[in-house]
């Protein structure tokens, strides 16, 4: 059969969810095609050729586009079966299956999908039967990425004056943890798995090949498996000692494990991006983030130590944000020198409450959310002092503006301080922080504008 996977965005990487089930149907005996249209445009002849069209879906941005171009497939071939598969598959398929969707399937998908074929081969059989969500462990095997655009379509890394192409893959999926804002967490419950470290390193080999000087690890959280981490990437710098990385990391593992630090830095690692959220307490406890203020601040001083680069990232906007925890947030980063370290946009992003979420089991949620917007696939919930709400307004586009990060850190501190940065905020800027040049942000909804790119 003629099967085409189409990825709409994926944070400017070239995306393993669709190289990867792109090698378990060719291995099968289809021919597949696999479009990116985060880098490129969707090719009319190949939609019309298709007898699957499959749409990966890993976040919300992902799938607010794809909604948009399953309405445009459906159009150019409406006898083909449509598929939606990924983390956000499950989590909007009654609408999914209004746009036309036939199969939804979420967590461990390739074998879903092999499954999808052999039941489209047999006539009579159009009735999902595959599971909505797989959580089975797979051996997995080498993505196809010869399909896809190449890698300089894609982010790179930014270290001072130069710059390198950045690989992605994932060395496991799913998290073990249930923080009640993530998405993960309906999908998976507290599970993940383990892609084996010979598929990674043989990956990961096949984007070096490519250019690639830089890998990120794409993992919910890479030291789910600490033992599988390491081992992973001792092969890894053993085999590619110039070839940097980046990964995703909880505060707390960060903290049980920091003895992994100084072997993080060994390997090639380049920065640590962890998801912070927030630096009230209470809030994190709202979050079941699993870590404290002091928890983050005493990680920041750990990776100094290590001489480590850590990447925070916030949700500065929420039901129980006030002014002066914002002004606290900012303050908190001027006086851990990580003003450098925080990308604008993560200082003005509003909380995103997607269907399934575990924020709904909060009273105060309940109390703030309107029905469910499902063309923008969230509750849409309003803040009980229209003040911050208005400082939200304020700060996106700033946050969006022209200028260095510290130019527009100064612009939102403005916004809530009545004095001025201190001293040592005027000092020059330390050495460039590593960051990919990526603009977009999983979290964040997309414009009309991108929408109307794709």
């Amino acid at each position: 059969m003629q099967v085409l996977l189409i990825s709409t965005y994926e944070l400017g990487h070239q995306p393993f969810g669709v190289a990867s089930p792109a090698a378990w149907l060719a291995d099968s005996g289809h021919q597949v095609t696999c479009v990116d249209l985060g880098v490129e445009s969707l090719n009319t002849d190949r939609v019309r050729d298709a007898d699957l069209i499959a749409f990966y879906l890993p976040m919300h941005t992902a799938t607010r586009l794809a909604a948009k171009v399953m309405e445009k497939v459906r159009g150019l071939n409406p006898a083909a079966h449509i598929c939606c598969y990924g983390l956000y598959a499950p989590l909007n398929e009654e609408y999914l299956r209004g746009l036309g969707a036939g199969t939804i399937l979420g967590g461990e998908f390739e074998p879903g999908l092999v499954s999808l074929l052999d039941r489209l081969a047999t006539p009579g059989h159009e009735a999902q039967t595959e599971p909505l969500i797989s959580l089975d462990r797979l051996q997995f095997r080498v993505p196809l990425r010869m399909g896809l655009p190449p890698l300089e379509k894609y982010a790179r890394v930014q270290t001072g004056g130069s710059s390198k192409q950045v690989g992605y893959t994932e060395a496991s999926r799913g998290c073990k943890h249930v923080c009640r804002h993530c998405p993960v967490v309906p999908v998976y419950q507290g599970n993940f798995r383990v892609v084996q470290s010979d598929i990674v390193l043989a990956d990961i080999r096949q984007q070096v090949a490519s250019g690639a000087g830089h890998i990120t690890f794409g993992d919910p959280d890479f030291f789910n498996g600490p033992t599988h981490a390491m081992r992973l990437l001792d092969a890894f710098h053993g085999e590619w000692p110039a070839v940097t990385y980046d990964a995703t990391i909880k505060i707390e593992h960060l903290l049980k494990h920091r003895h992994l630090l100084p072997r993080l830095r060994e390997t090639g690692c380049l920065f640590v991006t962890s998801a912070v959220e927030a630096v009230d307490d209470a809030v994190l406890a709202k979050l079941d983030k699993g870590h404290t203020r002091s928890d983050f601040i005493q990680v920041v001083r750990e990776f100094e130590s290590a001489g480590l680069t850590l990447s925070p990232t916030f949700i500065p906007f929420t039901p129980w944000t006030t002014r002066e925890s914002y002004r606290e947030l900012l303050d908190l980063l001027v006086e851990l020198e990580l003003v450098e370290h925080v990308a604008p946009v993560q200082l003005a992003l509003r909380l995103l409450i997607p269907g399934g979420s575990r924020l709904l089991e909060l009273e105060d949620v309940q109390a703030v959310i309107r029905e469910f917007d499902q063309p923008a696939l969230l509750y849409r919930w309003q803040h009980p002092d229209p003040d911050v709400d208005a400082l939200a307004a304020q700060a996106l586009p700033i946050a969006a503006s022209r200028g260095s990060r510290r130019e527009i850190f100064a612009r939102l501190w403005n916004l809530v301080s009545d004095h001025p940065l201190p001293r040592s905020f005027q000092q020059p800027a330390q050495a460039a922080i590593p960051h990919l040049d990526e603009p977009w942000y999983c979290c964040a909804e997309p414009t009309e504008e991108q929408v109307a790119q794709v």
